[in-house]
């Protein structure tokens, strides 16, 4: 009887290591903060020749994060999966080109901004009809879902008497406009001129639509540390001349 006592002893605490070896290891898969993105919204999150995620917001949040010591694991998601992995608690934090708009502060807790944005209209660039919003009367026009050309097409479908058709990814909206399918889409500038500059088939016919400043989301009330940090770390950018830099690097200026 003693003999089995033992024995069950000995098999509980083999147990009790095991669970605590499990735990210990899952622990370890989490290094630090997650941070979701999006896939694909050049300049500002993209893939190089190589299949490695680069960009502002990339290299902005790998620079504030070694200047303020944090360690996080980027998650290319998509845009709105981003931001579902952000209010589902899959994710701390975003940054993903986002807009800081009031509806959105209801929501999420934004940094400091860090980028000023705007909208432009795009056509392809063999298309030598369309000269503005008046020439969209009764066509199909292309935008990104959940961005801030989204919602200002939104916004002036009514007045111009355009229909929209919503992509999740820039890319598959441009060939919608290559192809003739739609016959223009609203992007951001910085993204769309990057995107012509890089060959992507399109130019811009209107002049820019002051738009949102892009910022660093958390969900409301949570990772307060996390925000802080970040903002701390982009005006110690900005002083010492790293976060010009890095404009300079991706949007090209005269």
């Amino acid at each position: 009887m003693k003999g089995f006592v033992k024995k069950g002893v000995l098999f509980c605490c083999l147990l009790l290591a095991g669970v605590c070896v499990v735990f210990a290891g899952a622990k370890k898969e989490r290094t630090g903060y997650i941070i979701a993105t999006d896939t694909t919204f050049a300049p500002f999150e993209f893939q190089d020749a190589a299949g490695n995620y680069v960009g502002i917001d990339i290299e902005l949040l790998a620079a504030i994060a070694k200047d303020q010591g944090l360690a996080y694991e980027l998650k290319p998601l998509g845009f709105s999966a981003a931001v579902a992995a952000l209010e589902s608690n899959q994710a701390d934090a975003v940054i993903a080109g986002m807009s800081i708009t009031a509806e959105r502060q209801q929501k999420y807790d934004f940094s400091t901004p860090y980028y000023d944005s705007g909208v432009v209209m795009a056509i392809s660039a063999s298309n030598n009809v369309v000269k503005g919003y008046a020439d969209l009367a009764g066509k199909r026009v292309a935008v990104k879902t959940g961005t801030e050309g989204a919602a200002f097409a939104e916004g002036i479908r009514a007045q111009y008497g355009f229909d929209l058709v919503y992509f999740d990814e820039s890319p598959f909206m441009y060939e919608e406009v290559k192809t003739g399918n739609s016959t223009a889409c609203f992007e951001d500038y910085p993204v769309m001129g990057y995107g012509i500059s890089q060959g992507n088939g399109l130019k811009m016919v209107t002049d820019m639509e002051r738009g949102s400043s892009y910022g660093f989301a958390v969900l409301k009330g949570k990772n307060a540390e996390l925000l802080a940090a970040f903002n701390r770390g982009l005006a110690n950018l900005r002083a010492n001349g790293q976060y010009q830099a890095l404009l300079n690097k991706y949007i090209k200026t005269n």
